[in-house]
């Protein structure tokens, strides 16, 4: 559990879906947030404004996870800022949408540039912001993973293995930098946040939705609020957990891959 009102928590990713909610979450909660975007300031803008409202406060931080000079800008700004880091989500992710039976879809490059935000960004902005939370006494990471990652399932065979290996190296941190930090992940199914309808039409998504909510026993697909909560219940609350991974699917992993590949 980390200090909520009054504390601080990176969100990276947070100009939309998932990251700008839980951002708003935690600025509702009195938290101090630094809402990060690597190239849409408007909407980053927008998010910041929509927390204007609420008792914490929010700054906005430019960076790109997969370069470590950003990462490390983006826990000196809340440093500079507040003089504290409670917090991390690691939300901003990537993918390239490819069929997995197309193995010449991917190149090498498509690999680096994926895992490059997706799992070492994720890593570059836990040594970030390590020392500071260490010096605070506690701290709280959590990674947005992907049950991509759990039932290799998901836009491409680069997507689901970036995410197998955020989820393997939430374990392996967790149990590295305990008992001051506790890592742990949040592997959500399909989000209702516009990102697929414009990735793969409308149609396509249409027909997925509404395969996700016939085929699961909740009968329902994620908002990017639903992940917020998982997400800042981890922060806040959750005692005594760390290195694990919690998928937040309508009980997808149920159906036992009978899930079209398109999560």
């Amino acid at each position: 559990m980390i200090k909520m009102d009054g504390g601080v928590v990176i969100v990276t990713g947070s100009s939309s879906g998932s990251g700008a909610a839980t951002a708003r979450m935690l600025s509702e909660r009195g938290t101090n947030v630094v809402i990060n975007y690597s190239r849409s300031v408007e909407k980053a803008e927008s998010v910041a404004h929509s927390c204007a409202s609420f008792k914490g406060d929010v700054i906005l931080q430019q960076g790109d996870v997969s370069r470590d000079e950003d990462c490390c800008a983006l826990a000196q700004a809340a440093m500079d800022q507040w003089g504290r880091i409670d917090g991390l989500v690691n939300n901003a992710g990537t993918t390239q949408f490819c069929a997995h039976h197309d193995l010449d879809g991917l190149s090498a490059d498509d690999f680096q540039k994926i895992y490059a935000v997706n799992t070492i960004g994720a890593y570059q902005m836990i040594r970030a912001v390590a020392p500071h939370m260490k010096t605070v006494g506690k701290g709280a990471v959590v990674n947005v993973s992907s049950v991509a990652g759990v039932y290799g399932i998901g836009s491409s065979l680069a997507y689901i293995g970036s995410k197998a290996a955020l989820n393997a190296m939430t374990s392996a941190m967790a149990r590295a930098l305990g008992p001051t930090l506790k890592i742990n992940a949040v592997c959500p199914g399909y989000i209702e946040s516009g990102w697929h309808r414009k990735a793969i039409g409308e149609e396509a998504t249409d027909r997925m939705v509404a395969h996700i909510k016939k085929a699961t026993p909740l009968q329902a697909v994620n908002t990017p609020e639903d992940i917020a909560e998982t997400v800042v219940w981890l922060l806040e609350s959750a005692p005594n957990i760390t290195g694990e991974l919690f998928t937040v699917d309508a009980g997808m992993g149920l159906l036992r891959g009978g899930v079209p590949a398109k999560g």
